[in-house]
């Protein structure tokens, strides 16, 4: 029973962190194209953040 317990909670972390690292795909893809678009429409000359 204990050993059944383990597997199912390897299972369980694994799948959470798949999950979570696809969601940090997309939030990284969100992010890159809001400063290209940031970049796009201020153009080079002025920055819409202050990095």
């Amino acid at each position: 029973m204990v050993p059944l317990l383990l597997v199912l909670l390897i299972v369980l972390v694994l799948f959470g962190a798949g999950f979570a690292l696809e969601v940090l795909w997309y939030v990284a893809i969100a992010v890159l194209v809001l400063w290209l678009l940031g970049f796009l429409v201020r153009g080079s000359g002025s920055r819409w953040y202050r990095w």
